[in-house]
């Protein structure tokens, strides 16, 4: 296990990088504490893999260092890293059965038979294979050698941490949920330090104690999934987290006062000076509708109900946002305004969020 430092990182693929926009990772300075779990969230291109190997030492960044243990290991390769990584795609070996595949990286260092015997029993029950030990990889299916990758990359205790690159994507919906459980009591039992890169909202978010947000190659957030949903500090984060997403409402800002859509709403709490774009994020849960009164002029779009509650789409001012009423909540007849809780209010300047300054204690 291991605390991982990422000093003044950053990393371009070409060769003579002129500006910030030329780097697919822009500058990090992070500090990942020994024996959390970690997610790795973002759209597909926005950094997430290259940061994953560069930990890994599959690539060498352009500047900076990744310390393990206060150790620079940024020009250490990977077998001296004592890290574990189970990538998109299965990496097995076809010729050897299930057992031999598990048993293949504590053989390899010289593990007691004893103890490899008992180990990969164990990582079988884990994954589900137990029935599967002595058969060959070659012919099992995609979802099984992915399976077998990632009890590769848990049968070791060692490891300084264990790297994920979005194992679960040929794993069947139903398998993913078992896998996630099993990863998670596998962190609770032995510590490790675990980074798992996703694209999917909901594997991040029940399997990481902080999920490290990226956009554009840069972190735009690393919280708790209770932070990121109820105080998202970047515009990105929360149309990202949350379904639907955050609603994102140009606004002027003046005091504890926005102006949307031609309509005052009060903000709950006072706000400085804002220069830049400045938009105040609403999400759909803290959005209540009124026939009538005071509020922004809203239309129903339509109503999808989903079991739990109903999304509404609404039209403002030509753009389309969502709320939601809970289950047994009905829509009122002639709705046309719409109102926000306080609490559920967040000021955005240049996409980053502004704290109140009733509240500068508050991380922003």
């Amino acid at each position: 296990m291991a605390k991982i430092t990422l000093d003044n990182l950053a990393h371009s693929y070409l060769r003579d990088p002129k500006g910030e926009d030329d780097y697919a990772l822009k500058e990090l300075n992070h500090v990942w504490n020994d024996g959390e779990a970690y997610a790795l969230l973002g759209s597909s291109g926005c950094g997430k893999s290259t940061l994953l190997n560069i930990i890994s030492g599959l690539l060498q960044p352009s500047q900076g260092r990744i310390l393990f243990d206060d150790v620079d290991v940024t020009h250490a390769p990977t077998a001296q890293r004592n890290i574990a990584q189970v990538f998109q795609f299965p990496v097995v070996y076809d010729t050897m059965t299930v057992r031999e595949n598990l048993a293949f990286p504590l053989k390899n260092r010289g593990a007691d038979a004893n103890y490899v015997s008992g180990r990969v029993q164990d990582i079988a029950r884990m994954i589900g294979m137990e029935a599967e030990l002595d058969r060959k990889a070659r012919g099992l299916t995609a979802d099984a050698k992915q399976k077998i990758s990632l009890g590769r990359g848990m049968v070791r205790e060692d490891v300084n941490a264990l790297l994920f690159d979005e194992p679960l994507t040929v794993i069947d919906p139903h398998m993913k949920w078992e896998l996630r459980t099993q990863l998670k009591s596998l962190h609770h039992e032995f510590g490790h330090t675990m980074i798992y890169v996703t694209h999917d909202q909901t594997e991040a978010l029940t399997f990481a104690d902080k999920v490290v947000v990226m956009y554009d190659g840069r972190v735009v957030q690393i919280g708790t999934p209770q932070e990121l949903f109820e105080r998202p500090a970047h515009t990105f984060v929360g149309y990202f987290i949350g379904s639907p997403g955050m609603n994102v409402f140009d606004a002027e800002i003046d005091g504890s006062t926005a102006r949307i859509a031609g309509t005052t709403v009060d903000l709950g709490a006072p706000y400085g000076a804002l220069r830049g774009k400045t938009q105040v994020g609403v999400r759909p849960e803290f959005v209540q509708l009124h026939a009538g009164g005071e509020g922004v002029p809203a239309r129903v779009r339509r109503v999808e109900d989903v079991g739990r509650h109903k999304i509404i789409r609404l039209d403002v001012d030509g753009q389309t946002y969502s709320a939601i009423a809970e289950e047994g909540h009905s829509v009122p007849a002639g709705a046309d305004r719409i109102t926000f809780d306080p609490e559920g209010i967040n000021v955005y300047a240049d996409d980053w969020r502004v704290a109140p300054e009733s509240r500068m204690g508050e991380a922003a």
